[in-house]
């Protein structure tokens, strides 16, 4: 029987609260290390981000504040930026750094922005939620590639 587990979070921001909700089939957690594990079907969801994968490690420091999730096996995720941009798409592992408001993403990733229409191709792609930059590296043998949708003169 699958097992459900609704594990909450809350902390504080400069200037609101926000609820933290982590769902996943197990999880794991070592109050001395700081370090949650999350496995199976691992969903999280802050505001206006998702965040799916396989597994979800949560790191928290002495005052209970998370301070680093790392996310593997198949993720998906959903973003929405200080700028109003959203965000979509995939990658092998994902790492975002609450304290920067930053996602890292790595292997096969594609990041769509939604909004905009553009589509960034890459294997190591960065994207500060505050400032709405983005940035990739691609492999060795590949190059990141920037899809743009750019309307036909014939259209406006």
């Amino acid at each position: 029987m699958r097992i459900l587990i609704f594990f909450t979070l809350f902390f504080t921001t400069a200037l609101i609260s926000q609820e933290l909700v982590i769902k996943a089939n197990e999880f794991k957690t070592d109050e001395k290390t700081g370090i949650t594990v999350f496995n199976g079907d691992v969903n999280i969801i802050k505001g206006a981000d998702e965040l799916n994968a396989s597994k979800i490690t949560v790191y928290i420091n002495k005052k209970r504040e998370p301070i680093k999730y790392v996310a593997s096996g198949d993720v998906s995720f959903v973003i929405k930026t200080k700028k109003d941009d959203i965000y979509s798409g995939s990658a092998q592992k994902v790492i975002y750094l609450p304290i920067k408001k930053e996602y890292h993403f790595y292997g096969n990733v594609i990041l769509k922005q939604l909004n905009d229409e553009k589509t960034i191709i890459g294997e190591e792609v960065v994207l500060k939620t505050i400032d709405g930059e983005a940035y990739a590296k691609g492999a060795k043998k590949e190059p990141v590639i920037m899809i743009f949708d750019i309307p036909n003169q014939e259209e406006k």
